[in-house]
């Protein structure tokens, strides 16, 4: 596929062959020539033109306005935020003027190339690489290719039930996503990862009635606590005072039932969540997989379905 061309803006900063063409005026002369996708880091935003300003070694590159996002109205608050953020960009043209040298770039049409070279030939159910940009409420946003945005909705994150989305994942995390629906009259793209987190009986699997392990409170009713032992793993807990949710807690698993897809627990102990957050566990190897049409959580043994059929979206 060719993310590897059109990867989440930050993938290429680093790279020998970013630092190469960005180095020298040669370079980005031949940057320009090929029509080659680089990544630079913003160092300002003028006050009035909102011109972004990227350090090209000794280069003043700049980003007019217009020339900053693809497609919709760009925003004040988009290009701001870019400041000390890597941006990608195509060299449209250099400037030299004296001892100066200036680089005009646009983000817009390394973006417009990613957009129609590499996303519009993306289809429900393909395996993507992506980067957390920030969070909200209802979800977080993600960088599919050259900062183009698309929306993991909370709902979509996990089966285990979660309050916010840095519940599961870190700012600027480098993550997969699976391709969920496309709007193809607006071009916008809707993603999920819930599917790349195993089935309940792939999770299940790690565990046995007697033991005790650990997990994270994420809701409390009145008929009982939710743990989460895994990310789309959750069992429910006998009510027990002084829980809150957000918390760790050592649970006893007094039984597991496939076919109810229900882990019975009992909490033995509970205290502030002070470890750092573990990553995820992919149960799909993402290197080799690119695409799935079908995904079913639920055993067959229990009558209750919980699937994701990709070939209808």
């Amino acid at each position: 596929m060719s993310f590897n061309k059109y990867l989440p803006e930050g993938s290429l900063i680093a790279t020998a062959e970013n630092r190469e063409y960005i180095s020298s005026v040669y370079g980005l002369e031949r940057a320009r020539a090929e029509g080659k996708i680089l990544e630079g880091i913003v160092t300002m935003c003028d006050s009035e033109s909102y011109a972004l300003h990227v350090d090209l070694c000794g280069v003043d590159g700049i980003i007019e306005r217009e020339e900053c996002v693809y497609g919709d109205k760009t925003k004040d608050i988009a290009i701001i935020t870019r400041v000390g953020k890597p941006v990608a960009f195509k060299v449209m043209q250099i400037i030299k003027d004296g001892e100066k040298t200036t680089a005009i770039l646009s983000r817009k049409e390394a973006q417009r190339e990613c957009a129609c070279s590499y996303l519009a030939d993306l289809i429900p159910g393909d395996i993507i690489p992506a980067r957390i940009t920030h969070f909200e409420p209802f979800g977080a946003f993600v960088d599919i290719g050259c900062g183009i945005i698309s929306l993991l909705s909370v709902d979509s994150i996990s089966v285990s039930r979660i309050s916010h989305p840095s519940d599961r994942f870190l700012q600027r995390e480098e993550i997969k996503v699976i391709v969920k629906s496309i709007d193809r009259e607006s071009g916008r793209i809707y993603v999920s990862t819930k599917e790349l987190f195993g089935t309940w009986e792939e999770n299940a699997s790690k565990y046995a009635a007697g033991q005790t392990v650990s997990g994270t409170v994420r809701s409390i009713e009145s008929y009982g606590i939710f743990v989460e032992l895994a990310p789309n793993l959750a069992g429910l807990a006998e009510l027990k005072d002084g829980i809150k949710e957000g918390e760790s807690c050592a649970v006893y698993i007094k039984s597991i039932m496939p076919e109810k897809m229900k882990i019975k627990l009992v909490i033995i102990d509970s205290y502030e969540k002070t470890a750092p957050q573990r990553c995820a566990e992919y149960f799909i190897d993402t290197d080799k997989i690119s695409h799935i049409d079908y995904w079913r959580y639920s055993p067959e043994s229990c009558p209750k379905i919980i699937e994701t059929d990709f070939s209808e979206a």
